[in-house]
Formats: structure tokens, C-alpha cells, sequence
């Protein structure tokens, strides 16, 4: 690859060279092959060649077919614009940082924090956090300077989440996402006790029995009756596993571990609630529980009261998809779950 020219700001085109021993090969390809070390994604550079910003070098030629066979030897110069200002607008939030490079960014994300700009929540966000955190370091996702999010957790879960700062790592973690290579545990506080001892649980199709883990898998999909919920083996529902782990029993209640090898809207509380355990706090698909009355009055009010699922994303690990590390972080329990486990105990 020839670079004559590395892009400044979009002032400057980045030129590149097809190598000599390169056979036919489609354009968008060839360019992201070539483009590899400028963190500029297939399919960024497929918006910029039917955008025009791709031209042969040095006849200056647009090209706008992104599947153009090309030859080798053939130089191309690519115009890449400035990322354009981010419609949300930049907070000073503080943020818990986990990691942060030129690619990514980790972070863990307090309770009652939305992630992405919304209806009802057009400020306060994740996003509006990272705009003000991480500045000029956003390099552009989609030719936007914004951070990219390749994945969320609901306002009121707790934990791990990580964000791309680049479109080479947002596409490169956006694969490994859908081949559902992502490590994600989550703690959570249900009520009851799953076990394969359980008659009922072990009759429910959805169930299956792993070593040391309950399997549930389901498709999950908008539910037909309140499009505010989700709700498992509607008709164009996608497809869900979960598997969970018993950590702790602590009487009425059990501390489970919770392993995601999907990732649909609300799955772990949807798929708990349907096997007869919901998150304790969850009031979208818990239903109403009352604690038992060995506990004291004060702790049944509390139980109650708990404003939250009680649920944190406590494990996320990954291969860094510019450095090919393998990357893994674990977020100790928040202490108002840690509280809520002290309530069942008290008598």
C-alpha cells in the first residue's frame, strides 16, 4: 500500500495503491483491506465511495460503485469529511471509568442512567456523558462524531458497558456481538430458588439442565398486549438463551448468576419472570411479592420498596478488536443489592 498522503481533518485525501500481486477485487473490499490501519470500516467506506469521496488517483475519475472490480497497481485518493457534530449535546456527567484507549471506552454505568438519548430522556444519558468525557478522541462513527453503541443495558441495571470510540472498533465489536463471542454476567436477585429439583420447572419446555446451570431458551419479542413489555415465543420473536447459575440462597430469595448468550431488549428479567422467578424489584415483570412474614416489619417495607430490578452487569469480557487482546472486567455488586440481600436475612 502506498499512503501519499495520510488524511488531516478532511482536508487531505488518504491515496492508496491495490498491490501488484492482488487479484480482481471488489473496491469497498480492496479500500478496507488498504484502510486496515486508519480505522476506516467496509462499510464506512462503502457510504464514502457512493457518496463520491472516492476517486482514481491521479485522474481524478468518482468512482460510486462500491462492487467495481479493480486491478492491481490501480491508486485511489478517498476524501474522508470531518465527523459532524453529535445532535446530543456534551454534559459533564461523571462517569466510573473502567478503560479507556484510542478504540473503546469501558464504563460502569450507575442505577438510573439511560444510555442512549430518547423520548423522555433527551439529556443525563450515557452518551451525553461520553460526548463531554471523551471530546476530540471520538474519531467518527459513520462519519459522525459520536461515541458508538454497540450495546445497552436498561436505565435501572447496573454494571459493565462498553462503547466504541472508532468505526473500526465499533464495527469489530458490533462482530463479535452478533456471533455472540462477548463474555456478559450479570448478578441478579430473584425470588425463590431455580433448581432441577423442581417438578415444575423442569416440565416447562423452554428448560434444560446444564452442569452446574438452568438453560432457558425462548424467542423474545414485543408483547402483543403491552408494547411497552416484551415477552417470550411471540410469533416473530428472536431467538434467546440464558443461562443461569444458583450462587446463594438467602431464604426467600437466591443471588444467581446470569450468563447472556443473546442479548434481546429486557432478556434476563423476561426469561426469569417466565420460569416463575422474577427480579426481586422489578415491577414491569415481577409482579407483586410479598416477603415473608418471618422477616422483620422493617425489612418487609424495605423489600418492598426497593426502587429497582435488582439486577448488575457484573462481568464483560472481549478480544480488543483493533489490538486483538483478549480484554476481561468484573464490577463488584452495588452496595443497595448487597443491602437488599441483608433485609432477607433479617428476622
Amino acid at each position: 500500500m502506498t499512503d501519499a498522503h495520510p488524511p488531516i481533518d478532511g482536508e487531505t485525501p488518504l491515496i492508496v495503491t491495490i498491490p501488484e500481486d492482488s487479484g480482481p477485487i471488489r473496491l469497498d473490499k480492496a479500500l478496507a483491506v488498504l484502510c486496515e490501519a486508519h480505522s476506516i470500516s467496509r462499510s464506512r467506506l462503502r457510504a464514502l465511495i457512493e457518496e463520491g469521496n472516492v476517486s482514481a488517483y491521479p485522474d481524478g475519475k468518482v468512482q460510486t460503485d462500491p462492487s467495481l472490480k479493480v486491478r492491481a497497481g490501480a491508486s485511489f485518493a478517498i476524501d474522508i469529511p470531518p465527523p459532524l457534530p453529535a445532535t446530543p449535546e456534551p454534559e459533564a456527567i461523571p462517569l466510573s471509568v473502567i478503560f479507556e484507549d484510542a478504540h473503546l471506552i469501558v464504563v460502569d454505568k450507575p442505577v438510573g442512567m439511560v444510555v442512549h438519548p430518547a423520548p423522555g430522556a433527551w439529556t443525563g444519558t450515557l452518551v451525553n456523558a461520553l460526548l463531554h468525557h471523551c471530546g476530540d478522541s471520538l474519531s467518527g462513527i459513520g462519519g459522525e462524531r459520536r461515541p458508538g453503541i454497540v450495546h445497552r443495558i436498561d436505565k435501572d441495571t447496573s454494571g459493565l458497558l462498553v462503547v466504541a470510540k472508532s468505526d473500526a472498533a465499533h464495527h469489530g465489536l458490533s462482530e463479535q456481538f452478533a456471533a455472540h463471542t462477548i463474555e456478559r454476567l450479570y448478578r441478579a436477585l430473584v425470588w425463590g430458588t431455580p433448581s432441577r429439583a423442581d417438578a415444575r420447572l423442569a416440565g416447562l419446555p423452554a428448560v434444560s439442565f446444564e452442569p452446574g446451570r438452568i438453560r432457558i431458551e425462548t424467542t423474545i419479542g414485543r408483547s402483543r398486549t403491552d408494547r411497552k413489555k416484551m415477552a417470550v415465543n411471540v410469533p416473530d420473536g428472536r431467538h434467546a438463551i440464558t443461562r443461569v447459575a444458583v450462587s446463594e440462597n438467602i431464604g426467600a430469595a437466591t443471588l444467581v448468576e446470569c450468563q447472556l448468550e443473546t442479548g434481546r431488549t429486557h432478556q434476563i428479567r423476561v426469561h426469569l419472570a417466565h420460569v416463575g422467578h422474577p427480579l426481586v424489584g422489578d415491577q414491569t415483570y415481577g409482579r407483586a411479592r410479598v416477603p415473608p412474614h418471618s422477616l422483620s416489619p422493617a425489612a418487609r417495607a424495605a423489600i418492598s420498596a426497593f426502587p429497582r430490578q435488582a439486577l448488575h452487569a457484573a462481568t464483560l469480557g472481549f478480544i480488543h478488536p483493533i489490538t486483538k487482546s483478549t480484554m476481561r472486567w468484573t464490577s463488584s455488586t452495588p452496595q443497595d443489592i448487597l443491602e437488599l440481600c441483608e433485609l432477607f436475612q433479617m428476622k
